[in-house]
């Protein structure tokens, strides 16, 4: 077994070290941006809460503007990876097809009700005129590719005969729109903390509506 010198062990320290540095100043830049809102957020109370010099900041991501681009971009794929664990429950044929919707429902209620979410939402909507870009990070790395991933699982459902669905992507898109369509204004832009019971009766709502449009046919 080759023993590495400590020549070699430092070179394969310092990849992971500017990783994890990377890391530390994004969590940091979320929780002042949120905390502070973007404007009025310093980057030296970044790099004080995050233990890095503010310098070090500007290495990793140019600007302020830059950081924040990289925060919704980071959140986005942290909001992602939970939503596609919500759906885990729609990936093979189920027993009560609405009992999964409304199960599969309420787990992404509770995603989107989420306080880093919601926070996420709200630094996008407040900069979009001077960085419109921010809502296609979130559009790119989460709302599409649930949606597709949501499309996919109606699919599935259909093809065992549990949906009569002809467009899945269509579907997806009127289902989530049912979901969440709602909550911005019962949240009040996530201002407001939304019960599980009341989340649960949103996808009851919700779903009850879908499959009136979607649910099997009689023959099916």
């Amino acid at each position: 077994m080759t023993r590495r010198g400590p020549e070699q062990a430092a070179k394969a320290a310092a990849p992971r070290g500017r990783l994890d540095k990377r890391q530390a100043i994004l969590d940091a830049a979320f929780d002042v941006f949120a905390r502070e809102g973007y404007a009025p957020a310093s980057v030296e109370a970044i790099a004080a809460q995050a233990g890095a010099a503010k310098h070090t900041v500007y290495n990793h991501f140019g600007d302020k503007l830059g950081l924040l681009r990289e925060v919704i971009a980071a959140e986005a794929e942290r909001t992602f990876a939970r939503n596609m664990t919500a759906l885990n429950g729609l990936r093979e044929p189920v027993r009560d097809v609405r009992a999964a919707l409304e199960a599969a429902g309420f787990r992404l209620l509770q995603c989107f009700n989420d306080d880093r979410s919601a926070a996420m939402r709200r630094l996008a909507y407040a900069e979009v005129s001077q960085a419109p870009e921010l809502l296609d990070l979130i559009q790119g790395r989460a709302v599409d590719a649930v949606t597709d991933s949501l499309a996919d699982r109606l699919a599935r459902l259909t093809v065992a005969g549990q949906l009569g669905v002809s467009d899945p992507g269509e579907a997806a898109e009127q289902l989530k729109s049912l979901l969440v369509g709602p909550m911005e204004g019962r949240s009040r832009m996530g201002t407001r903390h939304v019960s599980d019971a009341e989340l649960r009766r949103v996808a009851r709502s919700a779903v009850a509506t879908f499959l009136r449009a979607f649910g099997p046919s009689p023959a099916a």
